[in-house]
């Protein structure tokens, strides 16, 4: 039984392919680990296996297995995650094998944004997409909504009759929550009709980039950040003025590598504030390793989402922190990295017709460029909405 307060321990689990090399899965797992300690859990081991395609029965080789299953047993660990998702029969076989709570990366994620979400729209978005994730897959997570009711928990023996009830339980639940979430979603669409005569720009980008610090900034409002993963899962949305022009600034939840379908799907009406935009702030972590990348699973996200033709600023910020990094590091990635950067700038702004411009929002830096380039954009659609507005003399 697990003393109460203790941190939890997990290990972490993923493989090397011919489509992910060992230095990307040793990121891979980096963020793994990140995501286990937004949820309150300490990673005490990374394992990782050569393996082209993942065993169908346990995701591992037998070998593997044992070394985990040793492992686990000897430290009394509290979770094993794996970096993929896991199929209803691999997941059932894992736990039977390593007798204890076994997550995949979807699983962790929504668990994480169940723990995040504040408003009613949001906590039923999350809890909609867990239920139906976890539906096919009550085999082995009966004991969960067990807790949740208030029971023991206790692992095994269940019986076919307990996971037949919680099946009933979900299916209901999803039907609740899928009307519920409907209701909410119309309510939502009244309200962004209502901004139809102003103009409305969201932050996007992947999580932990800093887009509601830089909310925070534009806003001069206290907007909730924090060095975690998915801070914000609540749509945010302020009313900012540049150059006397008004215009609704929306925070966004943040994007990931391999975010749940479930979740994307629950999340549609916080997605329309993306959707319905009519600028976007594509903020990005200039100080990560991986930064290009986290550009690249955005733009497919915003491309899966129908916004990835809207007119965007590219928005490298933490440039305080890459600074740092070019004097210290001896990653190659930072060796003249003043001078990358500036090419990889070059590249979206050529290439990708995006307006790009380098900032720190933490430390209010090259801000002045920044509201200027966006007062630009929002302006140019101002004009769009009130045509005869260089004759308002109120402006």
């Amino acid at each position: 039984m697990k003393h109460p307060g203790k941190e939890e321990t997990a290990v972490l689990v993923a493989l090397i392919n011919r489509r992910q090399s060992e230095e990307q899965t040793k990121e891979y797992l980096n963020e793994l680990a990140f995501l286990a300690e937004t949820l309150g859990t300490k990673t005490i081991k990374t394992v990782t296996q050569k393996l082209d395609i993942p065993d169908v029965t346990t995701f591992v080789g037998k070998g593997k297995l044992e070394e985990i299953r040793e492992y686990v047993k000897a430290m009394s660990v509290d979770k094993v995650i794996f970096d993929d998702d896991l199929s209803p029969s691999q997941l059932r076989n894992l736990e039977k094998v390593l007798k204890t709570t076994i997550f995949d990366r979807s699983l962790l994620i929504l668990e994480i944004f169940l723990k995040r979400a504040k408003t009613s729209q949001a906590r039923t978005q999350v809890e909609l997409a867990r239920y139906q994730y976890l539906l096919p897959r009550l085999t082995r997570m009966w004991t969960h909504l067990e807790r949740q009711r208030g029971g023991t928990g206790t692992r095994g023996g269940a019986g076919e009759k307990e996971i037949e009830t919680d099946r009933r339980i979900i299916r209901n639940q999803i039907s609740v929550l899928k009307k519920k979430l409907e209701k909410i979603d119309k309510q939502k669409i009244t309200q962004r009709k209502g901004r139809g005569n102003i103009t409305r720009v969201a932050l996007v980008g992947y999580t932990n980039v800093g887009k509601s610090t830089l909310m925070t900034l534009l806003s001069k409002s206290d907007v909730f950040a924090e060095n975690k993963l998915f801070a914000t899962v609540d749509s945010t949305v302020r009313k900012v003025v540049i150059n006397n022009i008004p215009f609704l600034l929306s925070d966004t939840v943040g994007f990931i590598r391999k975010l749940p379908p479930t979740l994307v799907e629950s999340f549609k009406s916080t997605l329309d504030e993306i959707r319905e935009a009519d600028i976007l702030l594509h903020v990005v972590d200039v100080s990560h390793s991986g930064f290009e990348e986290q550009i690249d699973i955005v733009n497919k996200t915003l491309a899966e989402i129908d916004a990835a033709d809207k007119p965007t600023i590219l928005v490298f910020n933490k440039m305080d922190l890459y600074r740092s990094l070019l004097e210290s590091s001896e990653d190659p990635v930072y060796l003249n990295g003043e001078e990358n950067l500036t090419l990889i700038q070059k590249h979206y702004a050529t290439r990708k017709n995006f307006s790009t411009v380098c900032i720190s929002a933490k430390k209010a830096e090259n801000i002045d460029e920044f509201r200027d380039k966006l007062g630009k954009q929002v302006k140019k659609r101002h004009y769009k909405i009130y045509p005869n507005y260089m004759k308002n003399e109120y402006y």
